[in-house]
C-alpha cells in the first residue's frame, strides 16, 4: 500500500475518484437525505450533458488544441433540437450533421494554416451563438417527445444519469486508450512526428478528433434539451469552462496527448455535485462558479505536487 501511495502515476489516477468521493462525503454530512435514489437523480440531473461536453473538449485537448466554442455549440444544438427537430426531423438531422461537418472542417483549417485553435474556436463561438439567437431569439421551443422520454428514463437501483455516464466513460476509454485507432489519435498530440513517420495523416487525425468533438457536443445539446424540454441561445455557454475544468480535473494535460476519458467523466460528475453542494450550503449562485474554480485550483495544486514528485523520481 505504501508503494502505491509513493507512485506518482497511481496518485494522479486516484485524484479524480478521490475528489468525487470527498464531495459525496461532504454532501452526506451536510444533507444526508440527498444520498438516495431521488436525491442523486436530482443532483445529477444535468450531469450527462456536462459529461458529454467534457468528452467533446477532451477530443480536442488530445491533439494539443483547446475549444472555446463548445458551450455556444451545445446551445445551438439545443436550439435546433427545440425548433427544427420536432417539426421536421429530417431537416433537423441534416442540420446537426452539417454542424458536425463544420467542426471537422475547423480541424482541417487549423492544421492546414497552422492557426491557433484558441483564436479560431473563440471566433466560432460567436458564429454558433449568433446562429442560435437567429434560430431562437427568446427562450422557448419544445423538445421531441421521444427525446424527453429517452433522457428521463427511470432505471432501477441507479439513476439513468449515472449509468449513462458510466457507459460513456467505458466506451470512450476503450476507443481512445485500448484501440489501435485511438493510439494513433492520441499519438497525433503526444508524438506527431512519430505518427507522421509511421505513415499516418495528421490532417485526418485532427479532422477525426474535431469531428468527434462535434458529435459529442451534438449529443450534449440533444440530451440537454431533452432534460429541460425547451431551449435558449445562452443555455450552455458555461459548458466551455466546465468542460475544460472537467478534463483537467480528470487528469488530462493540455499538451502531450495525455488524457483520461474515465477521469474526465468523473471530473464532470464532481463539478456537477459541487454545484449541488454549494446550493446546500446556501452560497449565492453568483459565487458558485468562483467556488467551483477554487475546487479546481486545489486539485491542480495537488496535481502539481504529484508531477513534481514524478520528476524527482525520474
Amino acid at each position: 500500500m505504501n508503494g502505491l501511495l509513493a507512485n506518482p502515476r497511481f496518485l494522479r489516477a486516484a485524484l479524480p475518484p478521490v475528489s468525487l468521493v470527498l464531495i459525496l462525503a461532504v454532501i452526506f454530512i451536510v444533507q444526508p437525505r440527498a444520498m438516495s435514489y431521488l436525491g442523486l437523480n436530482l443532483m445529477l440531473n444535468l450531469a450527462l450533458p456536462i459529461a458529454l461536453a467534457t468528452i467533446a473538449q477532451l477530443c480536442v485537448i488530445t491533439v494539443n488544441d483547446l475549444d472555446l466554442s463548445i458551450g455556444a455549440f451545445v446551445s445551438l444544438v439545443a436550439c435546433i433540437g427545440a425548433t427544427i427537430l420536432p417539426v421536421s426531423p429530417l431537416l433537423g438531422i441534416l442540420a446537426l450533421l452539417g454542424c458536425i461537418a463544420v467542426y471537422a472542417g475547423l480541424g482541417a483549417l487549423i492544421h492546414w494554416r497552422n492557426l491557433p485553435s484558441i483564436v479560431v474556436t473563440l471566433g466560432m463561438s460567436f458564429v454558433w451563438l449568433g446562429a442560435a439567437v437567429l434560430l431562437l431569439p427568446s427562450p422557448g421551443g419544445s423538445a421531441p417527445a421521444w427525446l424527453s422520454a429517452l433522457v428521463k428514463l427511470k432505471t432501477p437501483l441507479v439513476p439513468f444519469a449515472i449509468l449513462a455516464s458510466a457507459v460513456l466513460a467505458l466506451v470512450t476509454h476503450l476507443f481512445l486508450m485500448r484501440s489501435s485507432v485511438g493510439t494513433v489519435l492520441r499519438g497525433a498530440g503526444g508524438s506527431p512526428q512519430a505518427v507522421r513517420r509511421a505513415g499516418w495523416s495528421l490532417l485526418k487525425a485532427k479532422m477525426a478528433m474535431y469531428g468527434l468533438c462535434g458529435l459529442f457536443g451534438t449529443l450534449s445539446g440533444l440530451v440537454l434539451v431533452g432534460l429541460t424540454t425547451s431551449a435558449d441561445a445562452n443555455i450552455a455557454l458555461r459548458y466551455t469552462l466546465l468542460s475544460i475544468a472537467g478534463v483537467i480535473l480528470g487528469g488530462g494535460e493540455f499538451t502531450g496527448g495525455r488524457v483520461s476519458p474515465v477521469g474526465a467523466v468523473l471530473g464532470a460528475l464532481t463539478l456537477t455535485l459541487a454545484g449541488s453542494l454549494l446550493s446546500f450550503l446556501r452560497i449565492s449562485p453568483d459565487w458558485q462558479i468562483g467556488a467551483q474554480g477554487a475546487i479546481l485550483i486545489v486539485v491542480l495544486a495537488l496535481r502539481a505536487l504529484v508531477n513534481q514528485t514524478e520528476r524527482k523520481a525520474a
